[in-house]
């Protein structure tokens, strides 16, 4: 089975940075397209954005446009998410998992909270 393991996460004050990190294992991980998701607490997963395995990027979800990147580094099985000017409203675990088909089971994800 494959395995998503993210880390990074942390708490920050409105307008910090971090860097969430994705470790893929038991895939052919270059191939595989992987997206970035967040649930917030009392709401739906959602998805933020995607990468294929050539680094081509999916429209990045309206609430994240211009301040999130997500990149990927195929040698090492990782994919990334830049996150800037970060706001109380990207409070939520961060997860990362498989573009398709959709996810059917998830990691534990990563806490992120954005104090104002």
């Amino acid at each position: 089975q494959v395995q998503y393991v993210e880390s990074g996460g942390g708490l920050v004050q409105a307008g910090g940075s971090l860097r969430l990190s994705c470790v893929v294992s038991g895939s052919t991980f270059s191939v595989n397209a992987i997206g970035w998701y967040r649930q917030a607490p009392g709401k739906e997963r959602e998805l933020l954005v995607g990468i294929s395995g050539g680094g081509v990027t999916t429209n990045y979800h309206d609430s994240v446009k211009g301040r999130f990147t997500i990149s990927r580094d195929n040698a090492k099985k990782t994919v990334y998410l830049r996150m800037d000017s970060l706001k109380p409203e990207d409070t939520a675990v961060y997860y990362c998992n498989r573009l398709y088909p959709p996810p059917d089971y998830w990691g534990q994800g990563t806490q992120v909270t954005v104090s104002s």
